[in-house]
């Protein structure tokens, strides 16, 4: 009975342990992010695909998780590319999730470089790196790293911007012109689909799951889950929008979080439940 309760205590020790050191020191486990000094930047496409809608709900789950409320974040709505098909509107999901810490690119590239150019000098100059997670193409990307080239030529952009792409679909709607430019000018990363299971990051689309509400507590979090998934419904498909299935069958995709997972060394997540029975509440 003692060696059964110790090893239930090392177990609970292994745990905890898991959680609230992921981000030892501030530096992940597939790159070298620091939570004290770098800049994580999101940006979405938000077009044709709903699955930008999930990802921003469970994006702000992590970051109501007690290990990652100093990540310095800034998230961009609009950062799509070459695709055809109508936008689909997240300003007040993005508000809701992210209050000052987004910036809207729809139709307004050019104020949106600005505005993120104010995040990028104060990352750089006080020596942190950014890291991008896109959740979509690299066009913005493109034009941010031109503007940091003109406004802070002595940056070594190649080795303080750094760029995770986890789709082979978001790369063939980036006009080849600007992700060939990505890819020379930045730390350029292409992991495994986060669509699938198995492949070395996690997997979180997931149609049958969607006992999401019974997982949250946190009434914040469950508002933003609901609006996210409103939004998903009002406009999955509809219009000639991406119809992903596996939100018309009820459940969930945020696949894109992927990308930030293996940014800020989660790669011991598997799936969507995997992610909730961690991060809910």
């Amino acid at each position: 009975m003692k060696s059964k309760t110790l090893i239930f205590i090392a177990i609970a020790v292994i745990f905890m342990s898991f959680k609230s050191n992921v981000l030892h020191k501030g530096v992940s486990q597939h790159g070298s992010f620091n939570i004290e000094k770098d800049l994580l930047l999101l940006q979405f496409d938000c077009k044709t695909d709903v699955d930008d809608l999930h990802t921003v709900a469970a994006f702000a789950t992590l970051l109501s998780d007690p290990s990652f409320l100093d990540i310095k974040y800034h998230a961009v709505a609009g950062a799509y590319g070459i695709q055809k098909g109508l936008y689909v509107p997240p300003n007040t999901l993005f508000q809701l999730a992210f209050g000052d810490h987004w910036t809207d690119a729809h139709n307004r590239i050019k104020p949106a470089v600005d505005k993120v150019m104010a995040e990028v000098k104060s990352i750089l100059h006080g020596q942190g790196d950014i890291w991008i997670a896109e959740a979509g193409q690299s066009d913005f990307t493109a034009k941010l790293i031109k503007a940091i080239q003109i406004d802070l030529p002595e940056i070594n952009i190649s080795q303080r911007i750094h760029v995770v792409q986890h789709s082979d679909w978001n790369e063939k709607s980036t006009s080849p012109e600007n992700l060939k430019f990505v890819k020379k000018h930045t730390d350029y990363h292409k992991i495994p689909d986060g669509n699938a299971v198995g492949n070395g990051t996690p997997g979180f689309r997931d149609p049958d799951y969607t006992n999401w509400k019974e997982k949250i507590s946190n009434p914040k979090l469950l508002e933003i889950w609901q609006l996210a998934t409103d939004l998903s419904n009002k406009y999955n498909g509809k219009d000639g929008r991406y119809n992903n299935k596996a939100v018309s069958a009820g459940g969930l995709d945020f696949s894109d979080l992927a990308e930030v997972c293996w940014i800020i060394g989660l790669q011991d997540i598997k799936d969507t439940a995997h992610f909730f029975n961690f991060y809910s509440n």
